[in-house]
């Protein structure tokens, strides 16, 4: 669908969407969730803007869920979409966490406690590997997986800094995407 036929996203409904999302994702997998939310459900956006803001909050210091988060209420209605993805995003669920936090230091060794920590921590794996799943089917070509491959290998295998790969294995996948597209 185009983005002029989209449904416009009110600021008072990106900050019930972010907030529900920030509360509900307790372990992570919050990019799986958004996904779900903003394209999918409410189709407030585009697949291919999506991914890139995917794309841009991965490069981005801090962590990517807060900088897709941004990226996503700025693309909807600017800087004021974006401020209320933010408190969305970030204000609710840190006063959860730390009344969490409070309830941990006063019942911590309960039996149980870590297996169900532990079962949540699961579902916002899998939620991610979905996402990655959904990125992998929309790459095309050799060069894409052989980046994706090199990436793997420096950063899960070899345990490399993630700037020193991102800074070499970046402009490479941008100069193998143009030759690509030159050649085609």
């Amino acid at each position: 669908m185009p983005d002029t036929q989209r449904p416009q996203a009110t600021l008072g409904a990106i900050l019930r969407v972010f907030t529900t999302l920030g509360m509900a994702s307790f372990g992570g997998g919050l990019p799986g969730w958004m996904h779900r939310e903003v394209v999918q459900k409410r189709q407030w956006m585009s697949e291919e803007s999506f991914l890139a803001g995917i794309a841009l909050g991965q490069v981005l210091p801090g962590p990517n869920s807060v900088n897709l988060a941004l990226y996503i209420g700025q693309q909807l209605r600017g800087a004021p979409g974006a401020a209320m993805a933010f408190l969305g995003i970030l204000g609710p669920p840190f006063l959860f966490i730390l009344g969490l936090a409070l309830l941990y230091g006063w019942g911590g060794d309960l039996a149980g406690l870590g297996v169900v920590l532990g079962g949540v921590a699961v579902a916002g794996l899998a939620n991610s590997l979905t996402v990655g799943l959904r990125t992998a089917r929309r790459m095309r070509g050799l060069w894409p997986w052989a980046i994706a491959g090199a990436t793997f290998v420096a950063v899960g295998l070899l345990r490399l800094p993630m700037i020193p790969v991102v800074l070499v294995l970046g402009p490479a996948s941008i100069g193998l995407a143009w030759w690509s597209a030159r050649d085609a």
